[in-house]
């Protein structure tokens, strides 16, 4: 029973560390994207100038769509991605379909310097899988808070506007940006 509770607090302590690591912008994995982080002088989507303002004005007005897995339609419901490419097809803004394929298609940039429009990467509801499996687009990012919007198959079941508490932190995966304006 010593000995469990000993691996016990170094699981946590490793746990608050790792926390730590995210929120000051450190990596907490080691992956391809290690290299370009802060390097957001290119970028894979093109936005073709759309402002990150309207995007998230536009994502705004479809909260309360329900959850469903799969699915890209407004009238049935969105998944994760579903929802993420809806909205930026609306500003014929074209992304990947799905949340995994968002790992490398924009630059990556530290937490603390998000912005609204940024996209926020998660790992899928098993968060010792280090894959990419949830997403949402950051709407409002100050030294308090970070929230951001995403289709939720939890308790908001569907659209919602969700802050970036420890349940969201323990999945946290990075940051990319989207919109090139958000450098300046």
């Amino acid at each position: 029973m010593k000995y469990l509770l000993v691996i016990s607090t170094a699981i946590l302590f490793v746990s608050c560390i790792q926390i730590k690591r995210k929120i000051d912008g450190v990596k907490p994995h080691a992956d391809s994207t290690a290299n370009i982080v802060n390097d957001t002088s290119t970028s894979k989507i093109n936005t073709f100038h759309t402002n990150p303002g309207d995007v998230i004005k536009y994502a705004e007005t479809l909260i309360g769509t329900p959850y469903l897995y799969g699915s890209t339609d407004p009238q049935l419901g969105f998944d994760c991605s579903g929802f993420i490419t809806f909205v930026f097809n609306h500003f014929n803004i074209t992304v990947p379909r799905s949340s995994v394929k968002f790992t490398n298609a924009a630059p990556e940039v530290f937490l603390k310097d998000s912005k609204p429009g940024d996209v926020v990467l998660f790992t899928g509801t098993d968060s010792s899988e280090h894959v990419v499996g949830h997403m949402g687009i950051i709407i409002a990012h100050d030294d308090i808070q970070t929230l951001f919007i995403h289709s939720s198959s939890g308790k908001a079941n569907g659209v919602t506007i969700t802050p970036l508490n420890d349940y969201y932190m323990s999945r946290f995966v990075k940051v990319i940006r989207i919109f090139p304006e958000n450098n300046e």
